[in-house]
C-alpha cells in the first residue's frame, strides 16, 4: 500500500536533479530509501549504502555503478563524504558525456555534518522528507485523522494499522537511532542517561522545555544535557521551537518548547495532538522553504503572564498563521484573537480533534475540525 502513494517530494527530486545534486534528510524510517528506490532504472544497479560492508568497499573504490541516477545512503557517516563526492560531481561536470545525477540521503541533518567546511557550496538542493501528513495520504475524513494520531505518520507503523505493532515499534525506534546513527556521527560516553532523556522529553511535549529541571532530574551539567538535545535534534528525533515576539512585546521569555517527529511517542492525547499538528506545520514550513526559497520558521507565541498561542508560522520574519490546538471545541482562546487583532490580516485557526463546530469569529478566526486546516497543508 505504501508504494501505491507518490511521496510529495519526488516531483522537487526529479526537477532538482536536472541541475544539482540532492541531499535528502529527515527522520530514519520516514521512507527516504523507499522513495530513492522508486527513481531508479528497472535493474536498480545505482544504489550504495554506506552500512552495507560491500557497498561501503565499492565506494571507497570509487567502483560505481553504471547508472544514470547514483544514489548514496547514509554515506555522511564516512568522514570524508563531502569531498568525495565534490571530486565525483566536478568530474561529471567536465566530462559530460559521463553525466550522472546523484543523490544522497541520509536520517541526520546534512547540512550540519559538514565535517571541516561546506566544500560542496553550490553544487546541491537539501530537501527534507517528512513523515506522513493528512494531505499526502489523502485524507477526507476524521477516521483518516484518527488513523494519523493513532498509528503515527511514519509508513512502517501506519500502513500495519495494528496497536500492538506501533507500540513496539516506537519502543524500538529510539534503540535503533542509538545503535545505527549515533555512535557514527556523535560522541556520547553516557549512553544509559541519554537514553534516560529520551524516555523523559514526551512527557514535556507541550510545555516549555527546562533543560535546568531537566539537569537536576538526570544528575548532570546543565551544558551536557542541552549538548544531547541538540544531538537529539540533528538526528531528527525531536525538534524544538522559540516564541515569536515583537517590538510591543518586550516580556517574553525566550524557551523552547520540544516536540517529537514520531506523536504516538506522546501518551497524553491534548499533547500529542499539539505534536501531531506541530510536525504537519513543520512539514509545511520546510516544503515552502526548501522547494520555493522562501525563510519559513515554526514558533509559538506567548506572555510572562503565561498566556500563549500554540504555534505561529512566520514566511521572511513576518506571520502568515496562527494556530491553537484543541481536543474539543471549547471557546475561543483569549490570547489568540489579541493576537489576530493585532494582525489583522494573518490567518488564524483554533482547531479541535474531537468536536463539531465550524465557524468564522467575529475578529475572523476559524473554528473547525483540524481536517480542515490540514487537508491544505502539503
Amino acid at each position: 500500500m505504501y508504494n501505491k502513494i507518490r511521496r510529495y517530494l519526488s516531483g522537487q527530486i526529479l526537477s532538482d536533479l536536472e541541475k544539482k545534486m540532492v541531499f535528502l534528510g529527515g527522520p530514519r524510517q520516514v521512507g527516504k530509501t523507499t522513495l530513492a528506490n522508486t527513481l531508479l532504472s528497472k535493474e536498480k544497479t545505482g544504489y550504495l549504502n554506506w552500512d552495507i560492508g560491500a557497498h561501503r568497499t565499492r565506494i571507497l573504490r570509487h567502483e560505481l555503478p553504471k547508472a544514470d541516477l547514483l544514489i548514496f545512503d547514509e554515506i555522511h557517516k564516512y568522514k570524508k563524504w563531502r569531498n568525495y563526492l565534490k571530486g565525483i560531481f566536478d568530474a561529471m561536470k567536465v566530462d559530460e558525456l559521463d553525466s550522472k545525477k546523484i543523490l544522497i540521503t541520509g536520517s541526520a541533518r546534512l547540512d550540519i555534518y559538514r565535517h571541516g567546511g561546506d566544500s560542496l557550496q553550490g553544487r546541491y538542493h537539501y530537501l527534507r522528507l517528512m513523515p506522513l501528513s493528512f494531505a499526502e495520504i489523502n485524507g477526507h475524513s476524521q477516521s483518516d485523522l484518527f488513523n494519523l494520531f493513532k498509528y503515527s505518520g511514519f509508513p512502517e507503523p501506519f500502513f500495519s494499522q495494528d496497536e500492538k505493532e506501533v507500540r513496539r515499534w516506537t519502543l524500538a525506534y529510539a534503540q535503533r537511532l542509538f545503535a545505527d546513527d549515533l555512535s557514527s556521527l556523535e560522541t556520547v560516553e553516557d549512553l544509559g542517561s541519554l537514553e534516560l532523556l529520551v524516555y523523559r522529553l514526551p512527557d514535556l511535549v507541550g510545555s516549555l522545555l527546562s533543560v535546568n529541571a531537566l539537569r537536576e532530574d538526570l544528575q548532570l551539567a546543565h551544558r551536557t544535557v542541552a549538548r544531547w538535545i541538540e544531538i537529539l535534534e540533528r538526528l531528527y528525533l525531536v525538534f524544538t521551537i522559540v516564541p515569536f515576539g515583537g517590538p510591543f512585546i518586550k516580556s517574553v521569555k525566550k524557551e523552547r518548547k520540544l516536540y517529537f517527529y514520531n506523536w504516538t511517542a506522546v501518551e497524553s492525547d491534548s499533547a500529542r495532538f499539539e505534536n501531531l499538528i506541530a510536525v504537519h506545520l513543520l512539514k509545511y514550513a520546510h516544503w515552502i522553504q526548501d522547494t520555493e526559497g522562501h525563510r519559513t520558521e515554526l514558533r509559538y507565541f506567548r506572555l510572562k503572564d503565561g498566556t500563549e498561542v500554540d504555534f505561529v508560522l512566520l514566511a521572511n520574519g513576518s506571520p502568515v498563521l496562527f494556530v491553537e490546538c484543541k481536543l474539543s471545541d471549547d471557546q475561543v482562546n483569549q490570547r489568540l484573537i489579541s493576537l489576530k487583532q493585532r494582525f489583522p490580516k494573518v490567518r488564524a485557526f483554533q482547531v479541535h480533534f474531537q468536536g463539531k463546530k465550524n465557524y468564522s469569529t467575529a475578529e475572523g478566526i476559524r473554528v473547525c475540525p483540524a481536517i480542515e486546516l490540514l487537508s491544505e497543508l502539503k
